[in-house]
């Protein structure tokens, strides 16, 4: 290993690093964004109703196996 040797970090890396050091209340603020979002407590029953509610879609939809009456 050379003498001088650093690891190596991307320049998006930096960037990141240099937000972060700037502000450090960014981390907090993107949680709480995320948290609006996409962190959501699930119902489970409720997903198992539509889950089974859900009909099966037929091959081709412009079809309709429904004959009308003659």
């Amino acid at each position: 290993m050379p003498l001088f040797w650093k690891p190596y970090k991307s320049d998006a890396t930096q960037f990141i690093e240099s937000l972060k050091q700037r502000d450090p209340q960014l981390e907090d603020r993107q949680r709480q964004g995320r948290n609006l979002l996409w962190d959501k407590d699930l119902d489970r029953d409720a997903q198992a109703e539509w889950r089974d509610a859900n009909v099966a879609q037929s091959p081709y939809v412009y079809f309709s196996w429904l004959r009308p009456k003659a």
